[in-house]
């Protein structure tokens, strides 16, 4: 499982976590990490902390999922919205709730990461790490 934003992404494994997709969007789509409208226009308006969103999106959305249930069914996958890498999101709130309540890894895509998977998937190759 990776995160990224629909601007940097070029796989075919993307799933959407946020409330407005693309218009074109014809990829997967998961409404339960999507943030709460009230918080997610709350923010964008400055009324919001990050703290304070941050609070509210564990408190609002995510306390209602069981994190490993959420890495089964998008191991494989990477999770997507708007935000650029490196700017604050929701998409990087989740990722550290399954780091933190699994353990696991869960970094940002890059083209290079997705370049080397295939070259490894093709040849059939093992990584080393």
């Amino acid at each position: 499982m990776k995160t990224s934003c629909f601007k940097y992404y070029t796989g075919d494994m993307g799933v959407a976590i946020c409330i407005y997709p693309p218009i074109d969007w014809t990829g997967l789509r998961f409404p339960a990490l999507e943030p709460d409208r009230d918080i997610f226009f709350a923010i964008k308006n400055g009324q919001l902390t990050q703290k304070e969103y941050e609070k509210l999106y564990k408190q609002n959305t995510l306390s209602k999922l069981d994190p490993q249930n959420i890495y089964d069914m998008f191991k494989n996958n990477v999770l997507l919205c708007w935000e650029n890498p490196g700017e604050f999101c929701h998409r990087r709130i989740v990722a550290k709730w399954l780091e933190e309540s699994l353990g696991i890894s869960v970094p940002e895509w890059n083209v290079k990461d997705e370049k080397l998977e295939q070259l490894q998937q093709s040849k059939n190759i093992k990584p080393l790490f």
